[in-house]
């Protein structure tokens, strides 16, 4: 046996025993105060972006209810116009001679009525006793 041999051959003692460390109560604080500041932060921040984004779906909303406002207005002006034309007395008059064959009347056909105006009550009323 050679020494070389020998050395191999001693055992040594390894212990290989979990080491505990105590918990640093500071360092915990820190580390819960960093995180707590990170949350807050995070939460500013999700709440900035979903203001900037609401207020942007309303711009969207405000700008496309204008646009059906300016719709709805042209139809209406066109509706209203419509209406104009139908109500036109020399086209009433063009369907009365044409399609219901009336004739204009002669000046001593029309007969006027004139509205009597009804006579004033008494200013006593005479009532009748028993």
């Amino acid at each position: 046996m050679s020494t070389m041999d020998f050395e191999y051959a001693i055992k040594k003692d390894v212990r290989n025993n979990p080491i505990v460390r105590e918990v640093d109560e500071t360092r915990q604080r820190e580390l819960w105060r960093s995180v707590g500041v990170g949350v807050l932060l995070v939460g500013v921040l999700l709440f900035s972006a979903w203001q900037h984004f609401e207020l942007l779906r309303h711009g969207y909303q405000i700008e496309r209810m204008q646009q059906e406002r300016a719709a709805e207005e042209e139809v209406n002006r066109h509706l209203r116009l419509e209406i104009e034309s139908l109500r036109s007395p020399s086209r009433i008059e063009r369907i009365a001679k044409e399609k219901l064959n009336l004739v204009e009347p002669a000046a001593d056909d029309a007969i006027v009525i004139e509205r009597v105006a009804p006579t004033a009550p008494p200013d006593k009323a005479i009532v009748a006793s028993r």
